[in-house]
């Protein structure tokens, strides 16, 4: 049974930095893409990182690219979203998930297992 357990959102001003945690259970995902998600009210899920959980490779949705960073950490079983220079529009629940495809889909279907999600407001 695969777990996952995001923490580390909250309120900030923006321009300021959070840092998510998704601490994943019930399997080995080395052969795992791991990805974040957010969904702000009225909108639909939408697409923010994925990482490739044996190479490491990355991939982001435009508005992000260049102020979040997504990492795992192998010995924690953890992936990590560090989102700096934060703007109130990414304002949302941020939730991690993960897939047994090897391929990185920004598409939430692909994913087969979701965290709760946590909520991240940025003010302005």
């Amino acid at each position: 049974q695969v777990q996952l357990v995001e923490s580390g959102g909250g309120l900030v001003q923006a321009g300021g930095s959070l840092r998510l945690s998704c601490a994943a259970s019930g399997r080995t995902f080395s052969r795992y893409v791991m990805g974040w998600f957010r969904q702000a009210p009225g909108k639909e899920r939408e697409f923010v990182a994925a990482i490739r959980w044996s190479d490491t490779s990355t991939s982001y949705t435009d508005p992000v690219k260049g102020r979040f960073t997504i990492s795992r950490d192998n010995a924690k079983n953890t992936v990590y979203l560090q989102m700096d220079s934060l703007k109130p529009e990414d304002t949302a629940v941020y939730y991690c998930a993960a897939t047994g495809r090897s391929i990185m889909v920004p598409i939430s279907s692909f994913y087969d297992y979701w965290g709760q999600g946590t909520q991240v407001t940025v003010s302005s």
